[in-house]
């Protein structure tokens, strides 16, 4: 449990180290966007909350809104008489790193305590599993609410909604939040607005608004008790004693100096990059994949360390590079975890991957023995199959990989401290693992492209591939002609097509961005080209 009422022992400083790379950012005192330069910016929850670029859809007052709407459907989740007796009443709030996202979060605390609720702010910009965390382990939380854009680039922001057990609100949920909007701004928005304006941006310093201003909000320290179960989950006199060296890059996002100081705290030598306080990310895109990483990638190649390791905006996700700067994929960070956790820790339970998970997975958990699901892309199917129970890991092709042994969500600090556990335990470098791993079970390779289609190209696409719903028959043809046998259609999410050689071909529509994104998995980095040729030419229909 959460002890929201007693100040932390030994509260985790967000200063950072002497590396040059984490120099600090002085940001200029930006302004809050308090109007869009659009007209009625459109509220629509996508595969894991809103987001818009600030000014053009994000702004104080849209914020309001969406607050305001959703403050009302946790009122409806909310047991009868809670506020009257100040239980199940309490809504957790916290943000990353981005321009002013602790003064929007103080702005949300605001008005959802004018709906009655007890709203606990995070005192300092904290990752979204820390949220997730908090709220799942607080008997008295009903749900949260975290202001990020997790891997958008610096101008996004927007809002991801949690339930009670800190996963990801489903789609049910966040319809009602949406047909809850009203167009009318809330009756405390003048008081909110002067709760954001009175707070500090977060970053790197804490919200300092007055709690005077709005009654049931107060701010609180999330980030200490989080910290001290993550290392509960990994042996650290295992750790100590192995005396590794990584690298850890945090995109400038909300895994910044965290990560490092607990590492550092279980033996672990590191070297931190790109962990100042810069809300503009250094230019970066903050999503651990190339060319992003490339920072990450050259130290820990320069200076031969075991492993890099590689957290998104908001640090729920994982990415890696090993010694040689090569960069290591979530499907393979997925399966060593899952081996890890089995032989390693001797748990066991479901595996749960998305459409485009690789069957890397599918041969790990055939050697296992383990039972393994397939879901439509988002963690929030993740997340439905966790509540149906007996899930050991889930992971997706993003680098969101969870247990709901710790939380039900995705938590890229977590896999970074088992990837450290599991090089102690094998006496390996993260590029031993991954030869060990391919060894065992066969190379792999994918990639992914996305593609912006013109309205046209885009309405045919959906009638001819995701409406129609063509089986193995219609794909048959297209995809002989490079010698590959059509097994399985899966139309849960976009088209899936299986083949007979364990390759793979996704095409999809974006839920997050005005994109059809393609996949595709084989067993050399040229069939991939080309199955990713042949689902381009299908999108584009040609």
């Amino acid at each position: 449990m959460i002890a929201l009422d007693t100040p932390a022992k030994q509260p985790v400083s967000p200063a950072v180290n002497s590396d040059a790379s984490t120099r600090e950012y002085v940001a200029p005192d930006a302004p809050l966007v308090f109007e869009s330069n659009v007209a009625a910016p459109t509220v629509q929850f996508g595969t894991d909350g809103w987001r818009a670029v600030m000014g053009e859809g994000f702004d104080t007052k849209t914020l309001a809104r969406v607050a305001d709407a959703a403050a009302r459907v946790f009122c409806v989740e909310r047991p009868q008489g809670a506020q009257e007796s100040n239980s199940n009443n309490r809504i957790i709030i916290s943000y990353d790193c981005r321009e002013n996202a602790g003064r929007y979060a103080a702005l949300a605390g605001s008005v959802m305590a004018a709906h009655g609720f007890e709203v606990v702010v995070s005192d300092t910009y904290c990752p979204t599993p820390t949220l997730c965390w908090s709220v799942a382990n607080d008997p008295q939380a009903v749900g949260g609410m975290m202001l990020t854009s997790s891997h958008n680039p610096a101008e996004y922001l927007g809002v991801k909604l949690r339930m009670a057990d800190g996963g990801a609100s489903p789609a049910a949920f966040t319809d009602r939040v949406e047909a809850a909007l009203e167009d009318e701004l809330p009756a405390c928005y003048t008081t909110a607005l002067a709760a954001a304006e009175a707070s500090s941006s977060g970053v790197p310093g804490a919200p300092t608004v007055s709690c005077a201003l709005t009654s049931h909000l107060r701010f609180s320290d999330l980030m200490t008790p989080y910290l001290h179960d993550l290392m509960s989950f990994v042996d650290a006199e295992l750790i100590k004693a192995a005396r590794l060296r990584v690298v850890v890059d945090s995109l400038f996002g909300a895994g910044r100096v965290y990560l490092a100081q607990v590492l550092r705290q279980l033996g672990v030598e590191v070297r931190e990059v790109n962990a100042g306080c810069d809300p503009r990310f250094g230019g970066l895109h903050p999503e651990p994949i190339a060319p992003w990483i490339a920072t990450g990638a050259e130290a820990v190649s320069k200076l031969g360390y075991d492993a890099c390791f590689v957290t998104d905006g908001d640090a729920d996700r994982i990415g890696a590079a090993d010694s040689d700067g090569a960069f290591v994929s979530p499907h393979r960070i997925l399966a060593l975890i899952v081996a890890h956790l089995v032989e390693g820790k001797g748990m066991t339970g479901r595996v749960v991957r998305t459409l485009s998970g690789s069957n890397l997975i599918k041969r790990e958990c055939e050697r296992l023995g383990l039972e393994l699901t397939t879901t439509p892309i988002g963690f929030k199917w993740i997340y439905e199959e966790m509540l149906k129970g007996d899930v050991l890991v889930g992971g997706e092709e993003s680098g969101g990989i969870g247990m709901p042994a710790h939380v039900c969500e995705r938590d890229g600090l977590l896999m970074a401290l088992l990837l450290t556990e599991l090089m102690a335990k094998k006496a390996k470098t993260l590029r031993e693992l991954v030869a060990e791993l391919l060894q065992s079970l066969g190379n792999f390779d994918y990639s992914r492209r996305d593609l912006r289609l013109d309205p046209a190209q885009k309405d045919a696409f959906v009638a001819a591939h995701i409406q129609a719903h063509q089986g193995e028959e219609g794909y048959a043809k297209r995809f002989s002609a490079l010698g590959e046998e059509v097994v399985a259609v899966d139309h849960r999410d976009g088209v899936w097509i299986g083949f007979a050689s364990d390759a793979w071909l996704l095409m999809r529509l974006s839920g997050t961005e005005p994109l059809v994104r393609v996949y595709a998995e084989a067993t050399s980095r040229g069939r991939v080209e080309e199955l990713l040729d042949a689902g381009c030419a299908i999108a584009q229909g040609r």
